[in-house]
């Protein structure tokens, strides 16, 4: 008896600490944003399939834990909004997921692998052009330059902002990232692009530790078969959850 009377109480404890702890999953683009495309398939299915794989692995081994979607179908949300919801919710995590491609387009590429991103400095040109490309989204939005504060998304002298910012999340950030990318690399046996910083719109706007993920380069004919595949989805999705569990554990 006093050992189911344990193992009841250690449940209830269980539940108490993930009672509080909130994490919100934001599969990038959506509805008449489709973002980047590719041959077989387009970016926003990508990202949403990855995005509730990721939230049924937390709800189903953290029952606590408060899992909120940004989107949870085919349905055009602002940038804005998206940290809206997160801030709202009071979230502990905040997780973009994004697919990447580069400016070649559908002719192809032989870029491949996973990277993630925090805010910060986009000292690398790279991560500029990256940057640029995922917060152009704001464009198809009514009054961006009134809501955005004049921000423009194409614009290179827009970002200088970013080199002035202090965020106090930076270092969970980059911390979280680093287990991301570790996980790419040993549970999905992905190319591992590493941790990156670059002035992303939806991450300024958040009030807690959070990370965008770019899965891989639709534009790669080899990793587009990969990121569109159920397997793949799924490899994915358990790379982030396992990433999550160890900085959750590492954190709580």
């Amino acid at each position: 008896m006093k050992r189911y009377l344990t193992i009841i109480f250690s449940i209830f404890l269980f539940c108490i600490q993930t009672l509080a702890y909130t994490v919100v999953i934001d599969p990038g683009h959506g509805g008449r944003d489709v973002g980047a495309v590719g041959r077989i398939s387009q970016e926003k299915t990508i990202n949403l399939k990855v995005a509730l794989a990721l939230g049924n692995l937390i709800k189903k081994n953290y029952p606590g834990i408060k899992v909120v979607y940004t989107r949870n179908k085919d349905t055009f949300v602002e940038l804005g909004r998206r940290a809206q919801i997160a801030n709202k919710a009071k979230a502990d995590l905040f997780i973009s997921i994004h697919t990447n491609s580069t400016a070649s387009g559908l002719k192809g590429t032989k870029a491949q692998g996973t990277e993630t991103y925090t805010l910060g400095m986009h000292r690398a040109a790279d991560n500029l052009a990256v940057a640029k490309r995922e917060n152009s989204v704001i464009t198809l939005e009514a009054n961006y330059k009134q809501t955005y504060e004049d921000f423009d998304p194409s614009s290179s002298e827009s970002y200088i902002i970013f080199e002035f910012m202090q965020d106090q999340y930076m270092a969970s950030s980059v911390d979280f990232a680093r287990m991301i990318q570790k996980q790419f690399a040993t549970t999905a046996k992905r190319v591992n692009k590493g941790v990156h910083q670059a002035g992303f719109l939806v991450l300024r706007e958040v009030s807690m530790p959070s990370v965008l993920i770019e899965l891989g380069f639709i534009n790669n004919r080899q990793e587009e078969k990969y990121l569109a595949s159920e397997w793949g989805q799924k490899q994915l999705a358990k790379s982030i959850y396992n990433a999550f569990q160890a900085f959750y554990k590492k954190n709580s």
